[in-house]
């Protein structure tokens, strides 16, 4: 299994970060084919309250290399890449690895 993670940095406004993500980018990763199983994490604040590393995570699992290509390629995997630029105000880090 391949897992493509989105680390997402603190966005400038977090309840447009919210509103835009539920609301359009999540509906365009919903229509990538070949995702295994995706799963979203928003992260609390520390122990003493300050932000933690990062503002948010996605988990995007497929079942080998090549289906992820084949999914990233796509127009829907393109228009998602793509779309990261409307919202993303905190920047993105993506990460790409084998699940042992």
């Amino acid at each position: 299994m391949i897992k493509l993670t989105v680390l997402y940095g603190h966005p400038v406004d977090p309840i447009a970060f919210e509103a835009y993500y539920s609301s359009t980018h999540m509906p365009l990763v919903a229509k990538i084919k070949g995702i295994v199983k995706a799963e979203t994490t928003k992260f609390f604040p520390e122990a003493d309250g300050s932000n933690p590393a990062f503002y948010r995570l996605a988990e995007l699992y497929f079942s080998n290399p090549e289906a992820l290509q084949k999914a990233m390629a796509s127009p829907e995997g393109a228009a998602t890449s793509g779309d990261l630029a409307n919202f993303a105000t905190g920047g993105v880090t993506v990460l790409v690895g084998a699940v042992d």
